[in-house]
Order: C-alpha cells, then structure tokens, then sequence
C-alpha cells in the first residue's frame, strides 16, 4: 500500500526541495495492518450483460492474473474505433470477478481495495454493492469494502466494469481492463491514512537537512482516542538516525494531522548518480497496543532553477537530460510488468538520460519507485485536455465532475517520490488560445499548491507565446515548450526573468535499421494532414540518418545543439525514449506505432541512441553505421557517433580518410562506393587510447543467436527475461535485411507472453510463440510460472542452425 498525504497550510518554502516515496510496510508479528496482493485468479468476460450480483455464473469465464490489457491481445485493424491513431486494436467493455473470504476475527478491522489503474470508466462491486466508478483511465484510487463484508465461511465477490468501448477516446494506444495492480488493505480502526503522510525538507545542506513529517491519523472507532505516535527515521543503510514520540487526541470518527520535525547532520542527499533513499517509519499506539505501522521510503535533496544559468540539484548544476514515454511496454501492452519497466529505464540511464517526462497522465507508482532508486528525475504529467476535447470520447467529457478529485488524488498518490521535481498539470491544451484557459489555469495551480508547495509547476505549451492564456494567469514556475527549437534562443527576451524547459521536443522519426541515400538534406513530414508522406517508402521505412522529422519538431541533432549551447535552457524531454502504440505519424495504416523512439518497440536501440551516449555519458563512444550489405557500386554514406577526437575509417584496410570531432560536431562522416568487405574506424579518445568498430558484409542467414538479459529469475511471476534473437551468416555476422521467421518451444517452469521485432508495420499477434525477425533481429519475453526451477527455450527457424537457453527460477 501506498501512503502519502496531507498539506502544511500557510508553510512558506523558499528551496523546492522534498523527496520522498511513501509505501507500506508488509505485515508486522502481530498483523495490525495487512496488505494482501490480489492480482491472481480472476475470471474475466469480455463483453457485457448484468454481471454485478452474487449469483452471476461464472464458471466458463477465463481465469488470469493481474495486470491485464486484452487489447493487446486482439488482431491489428483499421476498422478498430480507436483508429490506427489508438494502436489499431480492439476496446469494448469487458467484466473481471474474482471470490474471496475474510476471517471473522478480522471483522473488527477496517478494508479497503487500492487499485493502480484502470482504462477506463470502471464500476467496482462488492457482493453486489456499488464501491464507485472512475472514468480517468489513469488515476489510482480505492473504496472502503468494510460496510459490505462477509465473514467467515460467507464468500464475497468483487466485480468490475470495465468500458473502453466508446472510441476514439485517446491520441494513442491506451490498453483497456484492470492494468495496473490490485491490493486488499486490512488495518486497525485506528490508522494512517491512504496517501496522508507527507515528508518535506525545508533545509538541505551538506552539513545538515530538517526533514518535517505530518501524517494524517484516521479514528473509526465510536469512542474518542489518545493516539500516540512514534517516528523513526532510518538512513540508506539502515541504521536509525533520529526518532520522536507524540501524543493526539482524535475524535470518534474524525482525523487528526500529527507532525514532527527532525535534524539530520551530514545527510546522504539523493541524487540522479546516488539515489540514497532514507526510510520513515511511523508506528501508532493505543492504550498500550501498536494499531498500525508504515514504511516510507524518501530521500533528501533540493533542486532550483536560474533563469541565467539553468537547473541546480543540491546546488550543482545539472543539465536535464531527459525523455517522454507513454505508458505502454510495447508489445506487453498497457498492463504493468515493474521489470519491462526497469529495463527501458536500464536503456535509458546507459544512453545517459536522467529524467522522464509521464506523457500524459500519472503514471504507474511501479515507475516513480524505479525512478527514485535508480536516480531519474521525474515530470510528473496529470492531463492531456481540459474541458476542450482533442477525441470525440476523451477526458473532456467528464472534466467537470471529475478534474478536482483527480487532480488532487494525483497529487497526495506522487508528492511523496525523490524522483518528481515538476508537476505537469497540462499538455498542449487546446485552452491556449481561449481565456478560460486562464481561470483554468489558476484553479489548478491553486490545487497543486495547496497540497504540496515544493515542486515548480509546468505546462507544455506548443504555443508557447506571451499571449497563451494559460501563461497569462502568471501562475506558471517554468515555461514548457514543446517543440518551437527555432524560438528557443528568443526565450530571454520573450520571458525575462523566467525559467526554461523543454517540454517536448525533437520528434525525429527513423526505423531501425533503415537507411535511405543521400543523407545530406532534412527532410520534414508536410504539415497538412490529409497530404500523403510523400518523401516517404513503400514500405512505410523511415531512414536512420536522423534527417527526417516532423515539421512541427526538428532532428535529434537540431534540437540537443541548441540545448548544449546556452546555460539557461535548463534541459529536454525528447518525444520520445521508445516507440510507442499508436500515432504512426508520418504513414498510417497499416502502421500501428510509432516511428519517434530512441529505441524501437521492441526494446532495440537505433542508431542515434548512440549520439546521445557520446554526448550524455563519460564512456568511450564509436558507433559505426548503417550495415554493409548495398549493391556493387552504390554511392553509401557512413557515419561514426563519437567521443573520439579524431577517426579514421578504412574500406578493406584502405584509409578513407580522418575526420575531426569536436563540440559542435555530432556526427562524422565518409561517402563511398559500395565494395563487399570491411569497414572499419579507428578513433583516438581524448586521453590518447584507441577504439575500433567494423561492420561487415554479412552473407546469407545460417544460425541464430540467442542472447537473454537475465537467466537468473525470481519465481514470483513478475521477473521477465528478455531474450534477443540474431539472425547470423555462417561468420557470426547479423543479416541486416533478413526476416526469417523464428519459433520458440519451451520445455519447464516458464511462458513466452510476448513476441515483438521492433517493426512499425508489422501486424503478427504479440501473444504468440513465434515471430518475424525485422533487420536481422527479434525479441521474446518469458515470464517464470511461479514456482522454483527451470526452462529451456529452443529458438529455430528454417534452413537455420537454432539454438536454445536456459532460465533458472529460484
């Protein structure tokens, strides 16, 4: 369970600063508060009828295990209502159920149900009794179920609605069902309550930090109660660094804030290289008996921004480095897999990225908890639209009756996380150029505000002028520009005195693995919609040269040139860090993804990855490119992303010429005719060591290679491994063009649950047990059974040598 909360009113702090991520401890010896995982063994119908009640039959229906998205499970189609724009796949409405019991001596205790997400207008029941509904796709939230128990022998049911069937409701893929994870929460009658502690830290020093506390004390009980309530606070190793006690008086049915306040010396400040994390622990006594105990994990560091020389993070200066991703795992779908989840951000911190921007809408906790310990600074996101619709079904529709409530649920669910250090209240919203977008503006500001003071607020304004009337309301801590690069130079005198941040920008478009000759002019997407891409392949490719990009946005290097070179413009968020579902500008169907990642769906790097490697990170970088397999003759342009000051490339051990880096280079290049053979580049770093890299003519496809990012997995049914599969000639050279259609059997205590290759057009199912290799590669996903031993995984395809692997499951 996740618990953060309340608000200092009237508090006044100068240095944005807190960090923090609340959850629950697991159950304590004497159980005073309980959280149960209740994501296995539901049963779920797709489609609808009257399936609220007790004596619904469900017994044919299928029975699976949360987080689930059955759109990702569906067969790619234009005809689909959420359009190619929504991922090509089906919506509807579908039903989960899932039977239960509670002992009736834990009838004196308080439950509740927390779910992470659910896409979308979800209705949950409890033996038959409306617990709420919740349009937001995105929100977390959780009902009391402690007034509609059974006990005993006596079984309960819960039930949700799920209905994702009104569509198009999104601009890209939003997956449908409960996707997110499920908890049952048993407590005491005298407890914290959910989302109601909130740690900041006024002071944050080298030598010393304050870290002030105020958790919320619910009372259920029908008697007045004297609480008394223990802090303790632990440091990243543990060790306990500072603890209080307190005594309140909470009325019979009411709550109560208790707040305390600590000094630390010489704190361990959490960090995008050091992510230390502290821990608060909070334990709550009653007439002598503990009657609930939390955990929550945070750390200590301030951030700020100059409007002359950028950001700071614990006064040094850090240039934000960061990325947009929607909340798709490509083709794992919508549904939450805390692993996929941690490897994009593996990917991700080994290119050098330090920060994520949710586009558009609050994400998983599972990700704001990777980022806190992994070191990534966060821009937490709540909306894409307002009262103006962007989809004829979207969130506009209930924005009225519900945008209050989620908003501030949003807020008290996240406020507690070290990784967040701005919160987005808006993304391009079409209140830009309407005034409402001013009083708009204002109340939101005014609801963030008053529940945590200490992070800057953002929009993402594609119109960001002095005239939007978003910015108007003058409530705005930082100016967020998605795209307009051209305009970024004009900031000062446009925004005196204001801070910068880059929103969302770049959009540069690329398949991986694809190239088109010559790679000398940018060739930009039109701007008018219903025009064809007409520099575009008939087999919807889009080249790898980083020359082809929308025309709102800019190639990689345009917009990363302009950001490097000027102090005041705090940092990025490039659209985006991986393909997504959905959106597959420039072509349409029969695209289904998208073209903007860094890295493609299926979790391989293109090649720009690399530029940024070279730029972003300390460690010697020399990517050569594209592959060497033309025809005869053909004029080829070769590029090298490099830290190297100088490189030398060499055809067949023919020198080609020595090209020069420096720090307005971010590319260097040859153009030369096409002879079988072997590239290769010699760079020399800056401290005077060699590199080389080589690409080599690759002859016909004759074995695979089966490579896994772990074969040590836990047996929770949550770990994953990756497992990459090449197609090789008969040197161990990749075929870049081949496709060869690989099958995978496993023998052992493990499952595949995910296919992909990475290409935009492909529309072979994700669930299944074989795929088409796109440029030479592919990709399978296998998740363990759930109990301890092993699996062997045979990899083949035809006329190839195969090859297998083993997992072991501990």
């Amino acid at each position: 369970m996740r618990i953060t909360g309340l608000n200092f009113h009237g508090m006044i702090i100068t240095i944005v600063l807190i960090i923090f991520n609340v959850s629950c401890s697991d159950s304590t010896d004497d159980k005073v508060r309980i959280e149960l995982n209740f994501n296995s063994a539901w049963r779920f119908n797709l489609g609808d009828g009257p399936f609220s009640g007790l004596s619904v039959n469900d017994s044919n229906w299928r029975v699976l295990d949360l987080p689930h998205d059955w759109s990702i499970e569906g067969e790619f189609s234009k005809d689909h209502p959420a359009t190619v724009g929504g991922g090509a796949l089906p919506g509807g409405i579908g039903w989960y159920r899932k039977s239960f019991f509670i002992d009736t001596a834990d009838s004196v205790k308080n439950h509740s149900i927390h779910f992470g997400g659910i896409y979308r207008n979800s209705e949950v029941y409890l033996n038959g009794h409306l617990l709420g509904i919740r349009p937001n796709g995105y929100i977390s939230f959780s009902y009391d179920m402690t007034p509609y128990l059974n006990y005993g022998d006596e079984e309960n049911i819960i039930a949700v609605k799920v209905d994702n069937s009104r569509q198009p409701n999104s601009r890209w893929y939003s997956g449908s069902g409960i996707y997110r994870r499920v908890h049952l929460v048993s407590t005491s009658k005298i407890h914290c309550t959910t989302w109601g502690t909130y740690i900041t830290t006024p002071v944050v020093e080298k030598e010393r930090a304050t870290v002030t506390v105020e958790t919320v004390i619910q009372n259920s009980t029908i008697k007045n109660a004297e609480v008394r309530v223990r802090m303790q606070l632990f440091s990243p190793g543990y060790k306990l660094v500072a603890e209080g006690d307190g005594a309140y008086d909470v009325a019979a049915g009411s709550t109560t804030p208790a707040q305390m306040a600590f000094e630390l010396r010489e704190p361990e400040r959490w960090s995008t290289l050091e992510p230390d994390l502290y821990t608060l622990r909070i334990t709550l006594y009653h007439s002598g008996n503990r009657t609930d105990e939390t955990e929550t994990r945070f750390g200590i560091r301030k951030f700020r921004f100059d409007h002359e020389t950028g950001f700071y993070l614990n006064d040094q200066p850090l240039k934000i480095r960061g990325v947009c991703n929607h909340h798709d795992l490509g083709s794992l779908g919508a549904a939450v897999h805390p692993r996929a989840l941690e490897r994009q951000l593996e990917l991700l911190k080994e290119m050098g990225c330090n920060a994520i921007r949710t586009a558009h809408n609050p994400p998983a906790t599972e990700l704001l908890e990777l980022c806190d310990q992994m070191g990534f600074l966060v821009m937490d996101e709540t909306f894409d639209m307002w009262k103006k619709r962007k989809s004829p079904y979207d969130y506009s529709l209930y924005w009225d009756e519900w945008h209050e409530r989620d908003l501030r649920d949003h807020i008290l669910r996240d406020r507690n996380h070290p990784s967040v250090f701005l919160w987005s209240i808006g993304n391009e919203i079409l209140e830009q150029w309407d005034s409402t977008g001013t009083y708009i503006t204002s109340e939101l500001v005014s609801i963030v505000r008053s529940l945590d003071s200490t992070r800057e607020i953002v929009t993402g304004n594609n119109w960001p002028h002095p005239d939007n009337a978003l910015l108007k309301a003058g409530e705005m801590d930082v100016i967020g520009y998605n795209y307009q690069h051209k305009d970024f130079e004009k900031f000062p005198e446009r925004f005196p005195g204001n801070f910068f941040i880059a929103t969302e920008t770049t959009s540069g478009l690329m398949t991986r693995g694809s190239y088109d000759m010559p790679s000398d002019s940018i060739r930009r997407w039109p701007v008018r919609w219903d025009i064809p891409f007409n520099q575009g392949n008939a087999d919807h490719s889009v080249s790898s040269y980083d020359n082809v990009s929308t025309p709102w946005g800019s190639t990689h290097e345009e917009s990363w040139s302009l950001i490097k070179k000027h102090p005041y413009l705090s940092g990025m968020f490039i659209w985006t860090g991986f393909d997504y579902l959905g959106e597959p500008t420039p072509y349409g169907w029969p695209s289904r993804s998208s073209y903007f990642g860094i890295i493609d769906l299926a979790g391989f790097p293109k090649d720009v990855y690399h530029m940024y490697k070279s730029e972003w990170t300390e460690e010697p970088v020399l990517h050569l490119f594209p592959h060497w397999n033309w025809t005869e003759g053909e004029e080829i342009d070769v590029m090298a992303y490099t830290n190297c000051s100088s490189v030398e490339l060499f055809l067949n051990d023919k020198s080609m010429g020595v090209r020069e880096n420096s720090d307005t280079v971010f590319h260097l290049k040859w153009r030369l005719k096409f002879e079988p053979g072997e590239l290769r580049v010699v760079g020399i770093l800056p401290s005077g060591e060699e590199m080389v890299a080589t690409v080599t003519t690759a002859g016909e496809p004759a074995k695979l290679e089966v490579i896994a990012d772990r074969s040590q997995l836990n047996n929770d049914a949550e770990d994953l491994s990756f497992i990459t599969i090449n197609i090789l000639d008969e040197h161990g050279t990749v075929v870049p063009r081949s496709d060869n259609l690989v099958t995978c059997v496993v023998k052992g205590d493990a499952r595949v649950i995910a296919t992909d290759n990475g290409n935009p057009v492909s529309h072979e199912p994700f669930v299944a047990n074989e795929r088409k290799a796109f440029n030479g590669k592919c990709l399978f996903v296998l998740q363990p059974s759930g109990k301890r031993g092993s699996a062997e995984i045979f990899f083949s395809a035809e006329g190839l040598e195969g090859e297998s692997v083993i997992l072991n499951i501990n």
